[in-house]
């Protein structure tokens, strides 16, 4: 699970290929969904510790923003790093840190909105909004991207809405907020749904449930985008119309259930598990992967690999954040130990 919160700081074809694409391109749905999940789960701790509405506002809001900042300084990094080659635009680019932070900024504006009276009741509320507002940014996102750009405002702005950046159209490689921001929710929605008094009784019929789900939103987008029926003006299923982000999100409703199954009832139980372990420390992973697989750093040359030597890449770029993970979590625990033994380090900066 994505710790986003927790630390502080710190692609026309048969339907083979559809699925093929669809896997490929959610790996960005993938770290929304999960940042919703993670802001569910922080948003119900806390409300487990009584702490007030609006107390769980400001925190949750904070961090969001807090992730944005982490976003703009991110793009200073790759500036820095690409220097002299790259243009001073980069640093106006919409990537994922940034929508992330915005999506959390806006997650928390609807938690307070809905986090009135009881939990039970609470949890409904959030949920139905959730699913409300991320069909909402799927139906809107063609015609802005399409017929109804904002283009009054400067680029740097609009990006954030098409991810147009400083071209003539926008570019299905950025990750603006319609359509991503409406992962983020449906991760919201899952987490609170599994949240609710059911779900918690009936745990693994509830994550079977959500397996099915995912199943039924695959077929949905296959059976949408093979109607004759056109809701919009200029259809491009595989970047902005909410046919394909059925498909991704069906995806990953079902890798949500088989990971549920894997650490329930699989080799998880039986020891280490990988899955949990690069959970426990997502944003840096993150954070430093990208530069391997994409950046000045890239241990692969784009644009040249086998399906072989890609493959390669990939269990060695795993292997190696795995390591860098471990590393992590074992400094951490270190650190705590030796905390712990001298109390008196950690009464000195109270007492400063």
């Amino acid at each position: 699970m994505l710790r986003l919160l927790d630390e502080p700081g710190g692609q026309e074809v048969v339907v083979a290929d559809w699925v093929v694409a669809a896997g490929w391109n959610a790996a960005g749905a993938a770290v929304h969904i999960l940042a919703g999940v993670s802001f569910a789960l922080m948003t119900e701790k806390l409300r487990e510790k009584g702490i007030a509405r609006n107390a769980i506002a400001k925190q949750t809001i904070f961090r969001g923003a807090e992730i944005f900042g982490m976003g703009l300084l991110f793009r200073v990094q790759e500036f820095a790093l690409g220097y002299p080659w790259s243009p001073w635009t980069d640093l106006l680019r919409v990537d994922v840190l940034n929508i992330l932070g915005l999506s959390m900024v806006l997650m928390g504006v609807l938690c307070w909105a809905t986090g009135e009276g009881g939990a039970a009741e609470a949890r409904v509320r959030t949920l139905v909004a959730a699913i409300f507002v991320a069909v909402t940014v799927a139906m809107v996102t063609p015609p802005l991207w399409t017929t109804h750009r904002p283009k009054f405002l400067p680029w740097p702005l609009e990006s954030y809405i098409d991810g147009v950046h400083i071209f003539e159209e926008p570019q299905p490689w950025l990750f603006p907020l319609f359509p991503w921001s409406a992962f983020a929710f449906a991760g919201l929605a899952v987490a609170f749904f599994l949240f609710l008094d059911f779900a918690r009784r009936r745990e693994g019929l509830a994550f079977a449930a959500l397996g099915g789900a995912g199943i039924v939103a695959c077929y949905l987008s296959v059976l949408f985008d093979s109607s004759r029926v056109r809701l919009y003006a200029v259809y491009d299923y595989w970047h902005s119309n909410p046919d394909f982000l059925l498909m991704r999100g069906g995806i990953l409703l079902l890798i949500l259930f088989l990971v549920y199954a894997w650490c329930r009832w699989g080799m998880a139980q039986k020891g280490f598990s990988p899955i949990i372990q690069l959970g426990n420390t997502s944003l840096l992973v993150y954070w430093v992967h990208i530069e391997f697989v994409y950046g000045r750093f890239s241990i692969l040359p784009k644009g040249q690999c086998s399906a072989l030597k890609a493959t390669a890449g990939l269990i060695a770029i795993f292997l190696a954040m795995l390591a860098l993970s471990l590393a992590r979590t074992t400094w951490k625990k270190w650190r705590v130990r030796a905390l712990q033994k001298n109390p008196a380090a950690t009464a000195a900066p109270a007492g400063s």
